[in-house]
């Protein structure tokens, strides 16, 4: 398939590194700071007679050989193949700089347009590098091999080492220039952003897929999620604010049917089907606090084919499992947008299950034993993490009532009578596809 084409792969990956090495020739015009893998050699280069591509090449060499280093035996000679990707890319910026020689910011407000403009292209430079899926630079190659030495995650690993390479550039600077040249705000929007600009290509041109290379696993979540098989299995999927009772309709819906009921052990199952703990699992599911912060450091997974944000990976397994449950018995499912993930599927009833603020505060007292005068702020912040979490991986609004097909006020009916509504429901689905 053309996909598997190296041959265009290759040509992708070099017009990748072109575009990218205008991104940072920019971003040294825009003389706000450039990105934290550039402003080393852009130090160098005004410290020594180098050019700013010289000084790229050298420094990627040297980002090779610790990755040599670190993984030793494990060093994969295919790697090696970063090599020409930093020879490449040390000529491009060198072309760009000479192309480029006439752009001048003369002030402030151009300076941040010409900083946001590079942003923008070396964006789109690493999205095609990416999507070409031959190699990467050397700095994402570093940040895996760390990654791997070290086991810790990959978006820990780059968010260390660019740290650590502004750092480098800053005492660099002092050193070399007796001044802070090359680190400036801009350097922290091009950290902030590219990665960003970069995912967000990535959704809008999923179309290129075709042509060049295969999605990202953060892409494969979305499409999984999205594809629903066809079954025979009755599923009841509940969704619900925290405090509502969800769980206890949930058992309620699961005994007078006769089927099995699903919560507290899709833990367990997730865990053994990703090689989570279940303590991970338990602590990581169904939450996002901060839906900016999450998108802020998962953007560094942009760079590489290689890693998945671990709550990506942990929301594909859950997919997983729930998709075989509803293959394997008619069940009853709580939370984990299992009616995303099982969007598509005949025999599915989603059911959105709410309540008086006062009743939930009441339940989460006496049922999960918070106290009182805690009991609301904790009410906020689960349901407030349950949006995020939906809104991040189904891309819509978690308590949206068109989502579902019954939503129920469980401070108004009751567990039994809810119960009884949903039983109801399900009866009247049955009787009417026959």
């Amino acid at each position: 398939m053309m996909k598997n084409n190296i041959a265009i792969r290759s040509v992708v990956l070099v017009i990748g590194l072109f575009i990218m090495a205008f991104g940072v020739a920019l971003s040294v015009k825009a003389n706000l700071g450039t990105s934290p893998i550039s402003c080393i050699p852009y130090v160098y280069s005004l410290g020594y007679p180098i050019t700013i591509g010289t000084a790229s090449i050298v420094m990627n060499l040297l980002l090779i050989l610790l990755q040599v280093v670190l993984l030793r035996r494990s060093y994969q000679l295919v790697q090696l193949l970063q090599l020409p990707v930093a020879l490449f890319f040390g000529v491009f910026i060198d072309v760009a700089m000479h192309l480029l020689s006439g752009v001048d910011a003369t002030s402030y407000w151009t300076q941040w347009l010409l900083c946001l403009l590079s942003c923008a292209i070396l964006a789109f430079g690493v999205f095609l590098e990416v999507k070409a899926k031959v190699t990467y630079l050397a700095g994402e190659g570093l940040s895996l091999a760390i990654a791997k030495t070290f086991h810790v995650e990959f978006g820990k690993a780059k968010v260390g080492l660019d740290c650590s390479l502004v750092a480098i550039g800053v005492v660099s600077s002092f050193l070399l220039l007796h001044d802070l040249q090359g680190i400036r705000e801009g350097t922290i929007v091009a950290a902030l952003l590219v990665g960003t600009i970069a995912r967000f290509y990535g959704s809008k041109l999923a179309v290129l897929d075709k042509y060049i290379g295969v999605p990202t696993p953060a892409e494969e979540v979305a499409v999984e999620a999205a594809g629903g098989a066809v079954e025979t299995r009755m599923v009841i999927t509940i969704a619900r604010e925290y405090g509502s009772g969800g769980h206890e309709i949930g058992e309620l819906v699961a005994q007078k049917l006769g089927i099995s009921f699903y919560d507290t052990a899709l833990i367990d199952l997730s865990a053994a089907e990703g090689g989570f703990t279940p303590e991970y699992v338990k602590v990581h599911e169904q939450k996002l606090a901060n839906s900016l912060l999450f998108d802020l450091y998962e953007q560094n997974y942009a760079y590489v084919n290689e890693e998945m944000p671990p709550l990506d990976s942990l929301f594909m397994v859950q997919s997983k499992v729930i998709r075989d449950i509803s293959k394997r018995e008619s069940c009853v499912i709580v939370g984990r947008c299992a009616d995303f993930v099982l969007k598509g599927h005949p025999h599915c009833l989603n059911v959105f299950v709410h309540a008086d603020k006062n009743y939930r505060i009441q339940r989460i007292v006496e049922n999960y034993g918070v106290a009182p005068a805690l009991a609301e702020k904790e009410m906020e912040q689960k349901d407030r993490e349950r949006m995020n979490y939906s809104r991040h991986y189904t891309h819509r609004d978690w308590n949206d009532t068109k989502s579902y097909h019954l939503t129920i006020d469980n401070s108004l009916f009751g567990p039994e009578k809810s119960a009884a509504l949903v039983v109801d429901a399900v009866q009247k689905m049955m009787e009417r596809e026959g």
